[in-house]
């Protein structure tokens, strides 16, 4: 399997409801280094998996609507808790509706999956990996 990955990042405010996330409950801000790896089992055409400046432009488009917002006042997100795991399943949803209406190029319908992981820190992150 063939994989590139392209990175970008989003800096967002939000609370949690539950106990197990104890001071988190408040009112608190996350930066999130995000990296979105995309797979197909042979290269297109041109030898590529998928144009990275594409990804990469695709990738900031989804991040960027997040970025800078309090996802507690957002309507997506109503009586959601908006946790790593949650928010990279998110993200990879919103790229992988861009692939299907072919913002990375005609070369991107022969994807077989996408993974974005989503790094709170330099020792904890998490990842939703699904089929394209």
């Amino acid at each position: 399997m063939f994989s590139i990955t392209v990175r970008d990042h989003i800096m967002i405010a939000h609370s949690f409801r539950g106990d197990v996330f104890g001071p988190a409950q408040r009112l608190h801000g996350a930066t999130f280094l995000v990296d979105a790896t995309f797979r197909r089992e042979q290269l297109d055409e041109d030898n590529i998996v998928v144009d990275i400046g594409l990804a990469t432009r695709e990738l900031g488009a989804v991040v960027g609507a997040l970025n800078y917002r309090n996802l507690d006042n957002e309507p997506d997100f109503a009586g959601v808790n908006t946790s790593t795991e949650f928010l990279a399943k998110v993200i990879a949803d919103r790229l992988a509706e861009r692939v299907h209406k072919g913002a990375l190029g005609e070369g991107a319908r022969g994807l077989a999956g996408l993974t974005v992981t989503l790094h709170e820190s330099h020792v904890a992150w998490a990842s939703y990996e699904r089929a394209l």
